[in-house]
């Protein structure tokens, strides 16, 4: 998990963890599921009021089935331990809720997944009434790995009320991102702050992001490392120039960046949609705190929203990093209960279901057709916020909500659309990237080096 989803605190993680393994003590081999005792559903959303939210929505699946369903919080640094267990006793899930891409490509090496399922349930729904973007990270070739149902995106938060005075145009371009990050630095202020903490994923994110948007990429589908390209320095130059020059001093976290635009130290960040109900002031212990600040909502109103920065080379294949959460159907589910119940999840619980976290669970179904908007549109109505709740259509600007109504048709993945996602998990607890990252922007080596480097550690762990 990002950690731009914000630290969980795991209620009852014991509890899960016992009953979860529970499961695994008796049986073996890939037997289906006896649907006539129900359905087992293991959720990675394991918060109580998301745990309570969801069991409100499967007792009314039940009461217009007569389905019963069994719901299971599994933490996500549990559940692949969890699963080979269940898989051996014969007691796998018939469907696991909220399951990251890295988990369905774990699930599917490992024969976990139905694409039966996952593939009638999509074409019951109707394939274009999902994006694109949605429907290519969750396949592999022509197999349908799991059920897309929403996301979370990188996006370029900026001071609209800042550009606005220095007369700048929005940062939507490696050019345009670059020219307002050196006009608005000086003295104690700066243009932006980014990530550059050699230990953190988020740092590797936010690189990805910037290439994403010019078309770097990790590999090609071969499996052989392509950031060597024209695309990739271009991308390393500009991270470089940002992290060393127009970005404060000093190691930039997850954290730091978020507090130094809450601030008014930088007048641009690289966030993911989880900032949207701290940028307006409704979670107390992420407050915004400018001196313009008085107003909760202040800063949200002052700022502007950029769901993809394009490069140069980026064209039409131009992307941005993002996360899409899945219903993932196991090879042991009861086919036609389970089909049901993603079905409903999708479409009359589908609302409530994004209602857990609108700012974080974006919808990748737009409507019940290609032309509807329906999702979209109620998306804008669901409340938001820890500490107080609000509309995001009531915090946000037209042009801004907007514009977040995008994010999900930009959302790409290093190695996942080339058919190499193997390479992901190495790759995260490595984070080869994020360290060169911060010896660049350090100033400890220049940005051919970086890159250099990044092609030699990608390369290792490709072979």
């Amino acid at each position: 998990m990002s950690k731009t989803t914000r630290t969980r605190l795991f209620a009852g993680a014991a509890v899960t963890a016992a009953g979860a393994l529970a499961l695994s003590a008796c049986g073996s081999g890939d037997a289906v599921n006896d649907a006539s005792d129900g359905l087992l559903m293991w959720t990675l959303e394991v918060q109580p009021d998301r745990l309570e939210a969801q069991q409100a929505v499967l007792d009314e699946f039940t009461s217009q089935t007569d389905i019963e369903v069994e719901l299971v919080p599994v933490e996500q640094d549990q559940v692949a331990q969890l699963m080979a267990s269940a898989a051996l006793s014969e007691e796998m899930p018939d469907v696991v809720g909220a399951a990251t891409l890295g988990l369905v490509r774990s699930f599917e090496s490992e024969g976990y997944l139905n694409h039966d399922i996952a593939a009638d349930v999509v074409d019951a729904l109707g394939a274009d009434s999902f994006t694109e973007a949605s429907l290519d990270l969750t396949r592999d070739g022509d197999a349908q790995l799991a059920v897309p149902a929403d996301a979370w995106a990188q996006i370029l938060v900026y001071r609209q009320d800042l550009f606005e005075e220095a007369g700048l145009e929005a940062p939507t371009t490696y050019e345009s991102l670059r020219t307002a990050a050196e006009t608005l630095t000086s003295g104690d202020s700066f243009g932006i702050t980014l990530a550059t903490d050699p230990a953190g994923t988020f740092t590797q994110e936010t690189f990805e992001s910037l290439a994403l948007g010019n078309d770097c990429q990790l590999v090609d589908d071969g499996g052989d490392v392509t950031l060597d390209s024209e695309a990739c320095t271009s991308a390393v130059d500009l991270y470089t120039t940002l992290g060393a020059d127009l970005s404060p001093a000093g190691t930039q976290t997850v954290e730091s960046t978020r507090a130094s635009y809450f601030s008014g130290q930088s007048a641009m960040i690289l966030w993911s949609t989880f900032v949207l109900d701290e940028l307006a002031g409704l979670r107390a212990d992420a407050a915004p705190a400018c001196d313009e600040c008085s107003s909760g909502t202040w800063l949200a109103e002052n700022s502007g929203i950029v769901p993809l920065v394009t490069g140069p080379d980026g064209g039409e294949n131009a992307g941005s990093f993002g996360e899409i959460t899945s219903f993932a159907a196991s090879s042991a589910a009861s086919p036609d209960e389970t089909a049901q119940l993603i079905e409903f999840l999708m479409t009359d619980g589908y609302v409530d279901w994004l209602a857990m976290a609108p700012e974080g669970k974006m919808p990748v179904r737009h409507g019940q057709s290609a032309d509807s908007t329906e999702y979209l549109d109620a998306w804008t109505e669901l409340e938001t916020g820890v500490d107080t709740r609000m509309p995001l259509g009531d915090i946000y600007s037209e042009e801004t909500i907007s514009a977040l109504l995008d994010v999900t048709e930009n959302i790409s993945r290093w190695a996942l659309t080339q058919g190499q996602g193997d390479i992901i998990g190495p790759l995260n607890a490595q984070l080869p990237i994020a360290k060169v990252v911060a010896d660049s922007t350090a100033g400890s080596v220049d940005a051919a080096t970086a890159q250099r480097d990044m092609v030699d550690a990608v390369t290792d762990i490709a072979e």
